[in-house]
C-alpha cells in the first residue's frame, strides 16, 4: 500500500543554475496547496547530514522566482557519497518527519536521491543543470538562461574583435556535453565550433580555416571552445604563431551560471517543481521528472542513470554548414 506523504523536504545539490528558485517555489506553494508540511533543507547533502532544515511557508519565497542561484545553497558532500553517510541521511529525514523529499540537481545528486529512495524514503529528482546533460530530459533548469547569457556575451567580443581584425577563442561551459558550445555557435554564428564529444584535437584544420577565411575578407573569426576542451589561452598563442593573425582567448566562467532566469527557465521550472509534488502526492518515488515531445513526465531514476545522450546530429550538422 502506497503511504500518505505529509511532510516533503526540498534541497538543491551540485552546480547551482537560474531556475532553481523557480522551482524552490513551486515545490514549496504545491505542496501547501496539497495540504502538505514543506521543509527547506539548506546546503544540499551537506545541509542534510548537519540537519539544517527549517520548515518552509509560500511567504519564505516569495519574490525569488527572478532570483538566480538557490535560496538554499548548495554544496558537495563526500560524506554521502559513502553508505554510512546514505544511512544519516535518511535517519534524519525521518527525525525530521520528512517522508517525500524532492532532490533539485543533476547526475550525481540523482543517485544520492536513488539512495534515500532505497533506504525508505520516497523521492523525486529534478533536472537542474546549465549543461543539459541528462539523458532522460529535452531540458535541464538553467539551460536557457546559461546559454542566453553565453549569447550576449560573445556578441559583445564579436563586436570587439571585429573592430580589431581578431581571431576570438570564447571558452564556455561544459565539461562533458557540449550543448553550450553547439547552441551559442549556432546563436552567435561562430566560425567553429568545438565540443568534447566531437573534436579531433586537429588545430591545423582550425589554423586553416582562419587562413581561408581571412583570405575571403573576413574580419574576424570566432571560435566557441566547450571547457571540456579547454586550453583557449594556450590554444590562442599557438594560433596567433601560427596564422600571424592576433587571438585573444575569453573565458566566460562562472557568469553563465547566474543572472535573473529566462521565462522559459522560470515556466519550465515552476512545471517540474509543481510536477515533483504531484508524484510524491500520488505515493511514487525513485522517479526524476523529465521533458520531452513537448510533455512534462517521469522516469525509473535507475533507467534515467543509465540513459547516453549524445549531441543532435542534425543541429550539428546545421552548425557546420552554417559556419563557412
Amino acid at each position: 500500500m502506497e503511504k500518505e506523504i505529509k511532510t516533503i523536504g526540498v534541497l538543491t545539490s551540485g552546480g547551482d543554475a537560474s531556475g532553481m528558485n523557480a522551482a524552490i517555489r513551486a515545490v514549496v506553494r504545491k505542496a501547501i496547496y496539497n495540504g502538505k508540511k514543506v521543509k527547506g533543507i539548506y546546503r544540499g547533502y551537506s545541509g542534510l547530514l548537519n540537519e539544517e532544515i527549517r520548515d518552509m511557508t509560500a511567504r519564505d519565497v516569495s519574490d525569488t522566482i527572478a532570483r538566480g542561484g538557490t535560496i538554499l545553497g548548495t554544496a558537495r558532500c563526500a560524506e554521502f557519497r559513502t553508505e554510512e553517510g546514505q544511512k544519516l541521511g535518511a535517519e534524519i529525514c525521518k527525525k525530521h518527519g520528512i517522508d517525500g523529499l524532492v532532490v533539485i540537481g543533476g547526475d550525481g545528486s540523482f543517485a544520492g536521491a536513488q539512495k534515500l529512495a532505497a533506504l525508505g524514503i520516497n523521492t523525486i529528482g529534478v533536472p537542474g543543470t546549465i549543461d543539459l546533460d541528462i539523458a532522460c530530459t529535452e531540458y535541464t533548469i538553467g539551460f536557457d538562461t546559461a546559454i542566453n547569457t553565453a549569447m550576449e556575451a560573445i556578441d559583445k567580443v564579436r563586436d570587439t574583435s571585429t573592430s580589431h581584425e581578431r581571431c576570438s577563442i570564447i571558452e564556455v561551459m561544459g565539461r562533458h556535453a557540449g550543448y553550450i558550445a553547439l547552441y551559442c555557435g549556432i546563436a552567435n554564428g561562430a566560425e567553429d565550433i568545438l565540443v568534447p564529444e566531437r573534436y579531433n584535437y586537429d588545430e591545423q584544420e582550425l589554423i586553416n580555416n582562419i587562413i581561408r577565411n581571412r583570405k575571403r575578407g573576413k574580419k574576424h573569426h570566432i571560435i566557441i571552445n566547450a571547457e571540456g576542451i579547454g586550453h583557449s589561452t594556450s590554444m590562442a598563442r599557438r594560433i596567433q604563431a601560427a596564422t600571424g593573425v592576433e587571438t585573444r582567448a575569453t573565458i566566460l566562467g562562472h557568469m553563465q551560471r547566474g543572472g535573473s532566469p529566462t521565462c522559459k527557465d522560470r515556466v519550465y521550472a515552476s512545471m517540474m517543481g509543481a510536477y515533483a509534488v504531484d508524484l510524491l502526492c500520488a505515493g511514487k518515488s525513485n522517479r526524476v521528472v523529465g521533458y520531452r515531445h513537448g510533455d512534462f513526465t517521469d522516469f525509473d531514476i535507475d533507467e534515467a542513470l543509465a540513459m547516453q545522450k549524445d549531441l543532435p546530429e542534425y543541429m550539428w550538422e546545421v552548425a557546420r554548414a552554417l559556419s563557412v
